[in-house]
């Protein structure tokens, strides 16, 4: 700094804090929020179940998030990041760079809803994920054109960002903790699952598999088909494809950058299937309202909020 800009600065008030790069803005330790478990929702109504039914007095305004984040004194906190993997991965980042908290203990939930083929998971099934893989990364053909190319799917490279392996551990925490948790369901969702082939007498269920990330909504058996091969690829057989959605990937790449991807729970409910049933289109079948829609809502609540709840009480040792 030269002499006369010394001086300017002098004349303003500003201290030697300036010259070090020091910033008295910067947040004390005992002023951020202390967050044991942060739930992730990705948009209205999977963050409303939880402001319903949960007392989160505090609002926290994030520059760069989609939504404030709301928390509790039993150091809950609740973020809605937007749909997308774009939404997703800013609004994560936005909190995690924050200096309103402290994630030094904190745990992260994403409780949200997906889609499954209908030869896995039934309407309102909760599912517990060991990997979370992204769909998009690769290259995508016209099977017409590349019929040599299985599934018309080549992953081409890995991206640092196309496959996550979650903590079994905390993943069969979760798991065992709520395998025999009673979920919500009704006569609507099992005259809708009647229509799928091997659907008819199914009820939900608390699984353990895995889930596809892709800002790419698809639905039809051709799809589905080729998440599962992207699935069994990225993961070298170990991943069992069985719920849909668009935000995981992105939110496991903002923590691991954080180093908190073995703090990370990847919880998806099942609000529809990823294709249509026989006789309707696939068109038909976006178009068309699903019963499962408020039953995952409510089972990721139920589910969620117990694995919650868990861990505020009982944090791992590790």
């Amino acid at each position: 700094m030269t002499n006369r800009l010394w001086k300017f600065a002098a004349a303003l008030g500003v201290t030697a804090l300036a010259v070090t790069g020091c910033s008295s803005g910067s947040k004390n330790d005992s002023d951020k929020i202390d967050v044991g478990v942060l739930v992730i929702t990705m948009f209205d109504p999977e963050n409303e179940v939880w402001l319903q039914r949960e007392d989160l007095p505090t609002t926290v305004e994030v520059p760069g998030a989609f939504k404030p984040v709301r928390c509790n004194a039993d150091r809950l906190c609740v973020a809605e990041t937007g749909q997308g993997k774009s939404n997703a991965a800013t609004t994560m980042m936005a909190i995690l760079n924050s200096d309103k908290f402290d994630f030094s203990k904190a745990y992260f939930l994403t409780a949200g809803i997906a889609g499954s083929p209908p030869d896995q998971g039934t309407l309102g099934s909760a599912v517990w994920a060991n990997w979370v893989v992204d769909f998009d990364l690769g290259n995508h053909l016209d099977p017409a054109e590349a019929p040599e190319v299985p599934f018309a799917y080549r992953p081409v490279e890995d991206y640092n960002t196309d496959a996550y392996h979650l903590d079994e551990s905390l993943v069969d925490r979760a798991f065992q903790l709520t395998r025999e948790a009673k979920l919500a369901d009704s006569p609507e969702a099992a005259a809708e699952r009647a229509l799928f082939p091997g659907q008819a007498g199914r009820v939900p269920s608390v699984m353990k598999c895995d889930t596809m990330t892709g800002d790419d909504y698809y639905s039809g058996k051709v799809p589905s088909d080729q998440a599962r091969y992207i699935m069994e690829v990225r993961t070298a057989g170990k991943g069992v494809y069985c719920t849909t959605q668009m935000e995981d990937n992105a939110v496991a790449t903002a923590l691991n950058a954080h180093g908190y991807l073995n703090r990370y729970l990847s919880l998806r409910t099942v609000s529809n299937f990823d294709q249509p049933h026989p006789g309707q289109t696939v068109v038909q079948h976006l178009d068309t309202s699903t019963a499962g829609f408020k039953l995952a809502l409510d089972n990721a609540y139920s589910v969620g909020k117990a694995v919650a709840d868990d861990l505020l009480k009982n944090p791992p040792s590790n």
